[in-house]
């Protein structure tokens, strides 16, 4: 059990941790910043989750992303890390960079999980309430929902800005011509993106096609989530599905469905290269992830203290040789090639 009334953070925390400017702006981000997308949510262990943020501290991570609807339930991530900051961090918020977002379905009725102005103003109030934060220092539309005139969310985001509710905005998961819209519109305003958020590892590579540089041309920031595929890109599936992990779960964003023989043979053959390279698979498919200068940081989540501990260690070896790249590549291409075969 942690023990909140005596911790003091790390004298040496920031020694380890590499940081990177974030776009064309002044503030930098850890390459490695901690996700609150599982297990901090009111069905997990709130002690673990202590832990887990203390020791993401002590190691220089202080960039904290979260969502009004990350949980389960709804909202909870938020309310458990505002207690965990108010019980333990008093007087190191201004080391931190906390992030929230909104736009997915939160509440019922027909505004409680779009990109409008209604949404997102509701949503960030209430999200400074429950994490009892005066302001975030990122605050993302989530993702674009077809529906609402681009001009709508950037005028709501210009606005959380000029009243002080977060210091910068971010996009997530927008396509590439509705996210050039918001590059320019935010620029015109004087409110640059600081930073976009999109899936990005070995097994989904969308983003190179656009996004990487679309985002890069126009001076925002890139931060990945799900660099470890949801847990796929570990040794956890090699050798069947394990009981307490996310596959297992009849409800999830990674289904049993997706661990088949052929992408676990992938994962053994990527498992080897990174053997080679005295790293974990995950500690590979992380640095592999950072290796794009483009890529501002990388969003790990931890369901454990050693787990985090393993991902902070891919900054050992974030350096890969021409030929370890090219054979990486040619693994992957198996499962393009078979994915298509099908």
């Amino acid at each position: 059990m942690n023990d909140s009334v005596n911790y003091q953070p790390a004298s040496n925390r920031y020694d380890g941790m590499q940081y990177k400017y974030c776009g064309k702006s002044g503030l930098q981000l850890p390459v490695i910043s901690l996700g609150l997308w599982h297990n901090f949510g009111s069905v997990d262990d709130f002690d673990v989750a202590t832990d887990i943020i203390k020791y993401a501290f002590d190691h220089g991570i202080t960039h904290f992303d979260l969502a009004n609807n990350y949980g389960p339930v709804p909202g909870s991530a938020e309310i458990n890390f505002g207690r965990i900051l108010k019980e333990n961090f008093q007087g190191y918020r201004d080391e931190m960079i906390i992030s929230s977002k909104a736009g997915h379905e939160m509440w019922a009725g027909p505004y409680g999980g779009n990109s409008s102005r209604k949404n997102l103003m509701a949503s960030i109030d209430q999200s400074l309430r429950r994490t009892g934060l005066e302001y975030f220092d990122i605050f993302y539309t989530h993702r674009y929902d077809e529906v609402t005139p681009i001009r709508e969310t950037v005028q709501a985001l210009i606005d959380i800005v000029e009243r002080g509710k977060a210091l910068y905005v971010g996009i997530s998961k927008y396509p590439p011509e509705k996210a050039y819209l918001v590059y320019e519109m935010l620029s015109d305003a004087g409110v640059p993106c600081l930073i976009s958020q999109y899936r990005y590892n070995m097994f989904d590579r969308t983003v190179e096609k656009e996004n990487l540089s679309l985002a890069a041309k126009n001076g925002s920031g890139f931060i990945a989530f799900s660099p470890l595929a949801q847990g796929l890109l570990t040794d956890k599936y090699l050798n069947g599905i394990p009981e307490n992990s996310r596959a297992a779960r009849p409800t999830g964003f990674l289904q049993s469905s997706q661990v088949t023989p052929e992408k676990v043979e992938i994962i053994r053959q990527l498992n080897e290269v990174a053997h080679r390279r005295g790293q974990t698979l995950a500690e590979m498919a992380l640095a592999w992830t950072l290796k794009d200068k483009r890529i501002t940081s990388v969003i790990v989540g931890a369901s454990s203290v050693k787990q985090l501990d393993d991902n902070l260690h891919a900054l050992d070896n974030l350096e890969f040789t021409f030929d370890e790249l090219a054979e990486i590549d040619q693994i992957l291409l198996k499962r393009v090639k078979h994915r298509k075969e099908k």
